[in-house]
């Protein structure tokens, strides 16, 4: 049986990339700490490429794509440290679903949805216009007021948000509001696939550029090991993104145990991979002038995004005795 991505997945993959590079990378979001600069590409751009919306319905203006397809494309943003983030856009699919006017208003761009999580702060909430939340079972959506939090990834929008009047939506949404989160959880491990493949990959080109004692770093032994061992966990956690993205849309019964392992394999997949590469560069990946760094913060941030790797990994061991 063949586990890699298809032509057409590859060709997505292409197109993602292509349009991401032309105004997302670790520049743009260095010059948000910086300087304060917008999110690239922002909402507005996602939501015009069509690749945000790709699991809204095509009858709602959406792309009418499974979950494998958004995560091919979140695997690119990953790489770029791109904004916003396409997890609100896959747990929105989820939690409107059948709602075709508010879906609509989302693929449109005239509806900025952000989904209120009471554990931490929300991805996202900078610059939404409407929350979605789960109050006592049930599916309610208004505005809020949101106070930004002091980024340590500014890409990721987070905020603190006060709800004001709600609408509910559907009264008994807990098996709903739960598909969103594993939804939304392998999509967060496809960005942090992609990211934590991208800082590899800038480590193992600096080990064979840099050459110390007349040869290059990545010959010695201490250094193999470091890239190698990540490598490995990269390429398990590429394994695990694809099982849950592919779980999703084929095999429901498969989404809890395999979203909930990707997503503890990728919280710490990409601080070990970032925190190796800085290792790697020695006294140049100390300093925060390194794009490193820029990954190492979008790991603190996305470890606690829908629960930490410990309360995910409680729940693969839970699951997998429960079979």
């Amino acid at each position: 049986m063949n586990f890699d991505l298809d032509q057409e997945h590859l060709d997505l993959a292409d197109a993602a990339r292509d349009f991401l590079s032309a105004s997302a990378s670790p520049a743009a979001a260095r010059a948000m700490l910086d300087d304060g600069a917008g999110v690239r590409p922002g909402r507005a751009e996602l939501v015009k490429s069509g690749f945000a919306t790709i699991t809204i319905p095509d009858r709602a203006g959406g792309g009418g794509g499974g979950l494998l397809d958004l995560a091919v494309v979140a695997e690119q943003a990953g790489r770029l440290l791109a904004g916003r983030s396409l997890v609100t856009f896959a747990r929105a699919a989820v939690l409107l679903g059948g709602d075709d006017t508010r879906l609509a208003a989302i693929a449109g761009g005239e509806l900025a949805v952000a989904v209120v999580d009471d554990d931490g702060p929300v991805l996202d909430a900078v610059g939404a216009d409407t929350f979605l939340a789960l109050r006592d079972g049930a599916l309610v959506c208004g505005p809020g007021v949101v106070t930004a939090r002091d980024p340590i990834d500014p890409t990721r929008g987070l905020g603190d948000v006060t709800l004001g009047a709600t609408t509910e939506l559907v009264p008994d949404a807990t098996d709903r509001w739960r598909r969103g989160e594993r939804v939304g959880r392998t999509i967060l491990a496809a960005e942090g696939l992609g990211a934590a493949s991208r800082v590899l990959e800038i480590g193992v080109e600096y080990a064979i550029e840099r050459r110390a004692f007349g040869r290059a770093i990545g010959s010695y032994q201490a250094v193999k090991h470091l890239l190698v061992d990540t490598y490995v966990e990269v390429e398990q956690l590429r394994s695990l993104v694809w099982w849950a993205a592919w779980a999703a849309d084929n095999a429901p019964d498969e989404l809890p145990i395999a979203s909930a392992a990707a997503k503890a394999a990728a919280a710490t997949t990409l601080e070990h991979a970032a925190e190796t590469v800085i290792q790697v560069h020695g006294g140049i990946g100390f300093t925060w002038e390194h794009d490193a760094h820029l990954y190492w913060r979008r790991a603190k941030v996305d470890r606690f995004v829908l629960g930490d790797d410990v309360s995910a990994y409680d729940e693969v061991a839970r699951l997998a005795v429960a079979r």
